[in-house]
């Protein structure tokens, strides 16, 4: 019998913050932003980030708000990602026990300067956003340990599991003119990109 494959979400984005600003200089990347979605209007998106819109010292594990203030002028591109059912469970799974606890989570700024050395760092309770990410793929069991996750940089995040491009510009151009099509299962399963 055949599984029904199901769909997350990869979207890499370009907030303009400082800490970006300040990531991208390192970087040289045009997204510095890295969540991950189980639905393709966005609607569960997640990260660590800035807990507080104009703090970001206060940071740790978010449900983002694509509609905010943070997002409205953000570039991004959104990537699609095909898995088992077993696969989207157990990364379901993973984040909202995170979710669950996470008063007890940070955010990694100790780990933003291991990636810079080169040397991973080991935080119980904190991650940066890619750091993150890459743990929700581990898992998963879609993206194997060909990196340790506390050095992996948004950018890569695409190439370390299957990812496909869907969309590349504004935020606000893709809730507008992707998440109304009314075919856009057929285009997904068709495996056309939006771009």
């Amino acid at each position: 019998m055949m599984t029904k494959e199901r769909t997350i979400y990869l979207l890499l984005s370009d907030t303009g913050t400082v800490l970006n600003r300040l990531i991208k200089c390192y970087t040289g990347q045009p997204y510095n932003h890295a969540s991950i979605a189980f639905d393709v209007e966005m609607t569960e998106v997640y990260s660590f980030g800035r807990k507080v819109a104009y703090n970001p010292f206060i940071g740790g594990f978010v449900r983002e708000d694509l509609h905010s203030e943070l997002f409205k002028e953000a570039a991004c591109a959104v990537y699609a990602l095909s898995v088992t059912p077993d696969q989207y469970q157990r990364m379901y799974r993973y984040v909202q026990r995170i979710a669950a606890q996470q008063e007890r989570y940070r955010y990694n700024f100790i780990g933003l300067f291991g990636v810079m050395l080169n040397t991973p760092t080991k935080r119980e309770h904190a991650f940066f956003c890619s750091q993150f990410v890459a743990s929700v793929f581990i898992e998963g069991k879609v993206m194997d340990h060909v990196k340790d996750p506390s050095l992996i940089e948004p950018g890569e995040l695409p190439y370390f599991a299957d990812c496909r491009l869907l969309f590349e510009g504004k935020i606000e151009e893709y809730q507008t003119k992707i998440i109304h099509l009314s075919n856009f299962n057929t285009l997904l399963n068709s495996g056309c990109s939006i771009i």
